[in-house]
């Protein structure tokens, strides 16, 4: 099992990881990202994680630096790093893992969603069950 905790920096929405997980990181991912964020002086520094419509599958997944949550998202700590989730994504994304993979095809952060029921042969694309989102074309 993940170990994770959560935190409360502002007045946005937490989720208690502990009965319902919504993100969490596996050991990689957390060390990447420190590796990433270590130069980062501001301890609010964390990683966003969003869906949005889009990839021949319907979702596809954006991560970014972020420096602050906005009021309407939903922070988790996961390994000592803050992973923000706005509330849109929260339906696609809970209970999901977020890896770092680095082999000889290249690396770069992938997310194990048990949410997905399908996604596209490129793996950059995902629909779930109970919605398609806006399949579009694969950019890839």
């Amino acid at each position: 099992m993940i170990e994770t905790t959560t935190t409360t920096p502002t007045p946005e929405r937490i989720v208690d990881t502990d009965t319902a997980p919504l993100v969490v990181l596996s050991d990689a991912a957390a060390d990447k990202l420190r590796e990433l964020t270590a130069a980062e002086a501001d301890p609010n520094v964390g990683l966003r994680v969003y869906v949005y419509s889009g990839g021949c599958s319907g979702f596809r997944y954006g991560m970014m630096l972020e420096d602050q949550p906005s009021s309407e998202d939903i922070t988790v700590e996961s390994k000592g790093i803050k992973v923000y989730v706005d509330q849109n994504s929260t339906q696609h994304l809970s209970g999901s893992e977020i890896d770092y993979l680095d082999t000889l095809m290249g690396a770069g952060f992938t997310v194990n969603n048990p949410n997905a029921v399908s996604g596209c042969g490129c793996g950059s694309s995902f629909r779930t069950a109970e919605s398609t989102g806006s399949p579009g074309g694969c950019s890839h």
